[in-house]
């Protein structure tokens, strides 16, 4: 949504960070949203979503696979959009996202005209601000220092 909202308003877009960004559709993906859809499945398990996402957790958990599992969502890219950025941007990714490569924030990176940082955080899976956290907030702010006032 980030890169979206960037590409979307370039002029008004001063800095991108993008945590965990999926940029195509891969099979380690969809293998990964099919884990989550039978995880999910188990007794108790939706409650964990609760917690975020109240009462739509449910809507939102499935609006989520059925997207990603569609036929038709498999030739999405992030690519188009992704070449209308005009912002300074943050990659951050984790080496052992289950839900995307390294491939991901590598093109995400690539793809923006300009500079784009790129972090790829050793131990760490999707949730890099959770899993990481001093490490993600510290490059934050290294980040933001380095880019001056934004």
């Amino acid at each position: 949504m980030a890169v979206s909202c960037a590409a979307a308003w370039p002029a008004d877009c001063r800095g991108l960070i993008a945590e965990s960004a999926q940029a195509f559709v891969e099979d380690r993906t969809v293998q990964g949203i099919r884990a989550a859809q039978q995880a999910f499945a188990e007794p108790g398990q939706l409650e964990r979503l609760r917690k975020y996402h109240g009462d739509k957790a449910a809507w939102v958990l499935s609006a989520w696979i059925d997207s990603w599992l569609a036929p038709a969502f498999a030739g999405w890219s992030l690519d188009a959009d992704l070449r209308k950025v005009r912002c300074p941007a943050l990659v951050i990714h984790g080496e052992h996202d289950e839900y995307g490569s390294i491939r991901h924030p590598q093109r995400i990176a690539q793809q923006i005209p300009g500079a784009a940082t790129l972090r790829i955080l050793s131990d760490c899976a999707h949730v890099p601000h959770r899993e990481r956290t001093a490490a993600v907030l510290g490059d934050v702010v290294r980040w933001l220092d380095a880019a001056g006032p934004i």
